[in-house]
């Protein structure tokens, strides 16, 4: 392949030099994305120690799993008396026994490993459980099921069926907690074993309770029938052991605003606005207004808007009236605008050239996108070597050099430099 002509570069480089001159100055953005950080919940230390000692006991197994099981037993037998309670493999379990994205499983490894080396080589033929050695009697993380708290305390209840079966204690199992029984639905007391408002017994014995809703507006009950009600929620009152709903818009219960209207519902009221029209109202629309509002009159029962534009309200030259609901507005005729406070008549534009809207700096550039054309274009002609276009090339050169040293053209640059 032929050595390509070096004619050819200074033409493209004089093309893209100047039309980067015919353009407003270039703006590079760089968009940069905040790193998202995924929100971090720290788990009970209690709950850390268990999972912990979870995956430890599934290391031993896997331990003995992987390194025998197959082959000579009698071989086997004496090896693993060896291995069973060896250094390799307490290291090899601890390696795994965390996984490299439990951050707090690894710093209680960090903090307890010598208490576990203590308990791998001296405590486990007294102490067999190494969740109770570890996690409750020596770091103090934990306490047994069924209590709670720094002094592990029996849940409400008693910790043989902590709040009843019908709850959870709060804490349980752990240093914390308030040992408060959250009760499951229809259960209630302070270890759960008693219905809860809206219940009522449908069955119990010496360990069990059964619990079943009322009747709807039953707060207390002794039956799920209508009539089995022995006292009622809020809004109802009890009459021949039902609950009948109480009109709270009917007595002096309701409080509502003075533009607004009562409306009774099952077992409370609602506060409803009146309409525009009405200044005060006993309920919806025009026609229950107390008062009509400004801007409207009675007409029959019910308060209508009042048209002002029926009558010269607009004192202004050439304005209008317009009616709004419960108002008006003056606005300017047609043809006519608002000029400081006065309407002025529209001028209508000439029709306009195609660069009547353009400003100056915008012409120039325009001008310098032209130039850079044509000098492309010459250019390309001239590295053909033509005398005449090489001549005609270096004399549009020579003027565009001339012009951009010039002091409107210092303006021009300045105002690319500054952004316009």
């Amino acid at each position: 392949m032929a050595p390509r002509s070096s004619r050819g570069i200074a033409p493209a480089l004089l093309c893209g030099l100047s039309l980067f001159l015919g353009f407003p100055g270039l703006v590079w953005v760089q968009i940069s994305v905040p790193p998202q950080s995924s929100p971090h919940t720290e788990a009970h230390p209690c709950h850390t120690c268990r999972v912990l000692v979870d995956s430890f006991n599934k290391g031993l197994e896997r331990t003995i799993r992987d390194n025998f099981g197959g082959g000579n037993t009698a071989w086997e037998e004496e090896k693993l008396s060896k291995y069973k309670d060896s250094e390799t493999r307490l290291v090899e379990v601890l390696e795994g026994v965390c996984s490299k994205s439990d951050f707090e499983c690894h710093r209680l490894l960090e903090l307890s490993e010598e208490l576990v080396e203590s308990w791998w080589f001296h405590k486990q033929q007294e102490a067999p459980d190494l969740f109770q050695w570890l996690c409750s009697d020596s770091l103090k993380l934990c306490c047994p099921s069924g209590t709670f708290g720094p002094s592990c305390l029996p849940c409400p209840g008693g910790a043989e069926r902590p709040c009843g079966g019908y709850g959870h204690c709060e804490g349980e199992g752990t240093r914390g907690g308030s040992g408060h029984c959250d009760c499951q639905a229809g259960y209630g007391g302070e270890a759960c074993g008693q219905c809860g408002l809206g219940y009522f017994e449908a069955e119990r014995n010496a360990s069990h309770l059964v619990c079943s809703a009322c009747f709807g507006p039953c707060a207390r009950c002794s039956g799920p029938e209508e009539s089995h009600c022995l006292q009622c929620k809020k809004g109802w009152a009890l009459h021949h052991l039902k609950c009948v709903d109480i009109d709270e818009c009917g007595t002096e219960r309701a409080s509502c605003g003075a533009d607004q209207f009562c409306v009774n519902t099952e077992g409370s009221y609602e506060c409803r606005d009146c309409a525009k029209a009405c200044l005060g109202c006993m309920g919806a629309g025009p026609g229950r207004c107390k008062k009509c509002s400004p801007g409207y009159q009675q007409v029959g029962s019910k308060c209508l808007d009042v048209d002002e534009c029926e009558t010269a309200v607009c004192p202004g030259e050439n304005q209008q009236c317009e009616n709004t609901e419960g108002s008006y507005h003056c606005i300017c005729a047609d043809g006519y605008k608002q000029m400081e406070g006065i309407c002025v008549k529209e001028q209508i534009p000439e029709s306009a050239g195609f660069f009547s809207e353009m400003t100056e700096d915008e012409l120039v550039v325009l001008q310098q996108m032209f130039f850079g054309v044509i000098i492309c274009a010459l250019a390309t002609l001239a590295a053909k070597g033509d005398l005449v276009f090489t001549a005609i090339f270096i004399g549009a050169v020579a003027a565009m050099t001339g012009y951009w040293l010039s002091e409107r053209s210092d303006r021009v640059l300045e105002g690319f430099i500054k952004g316009r």
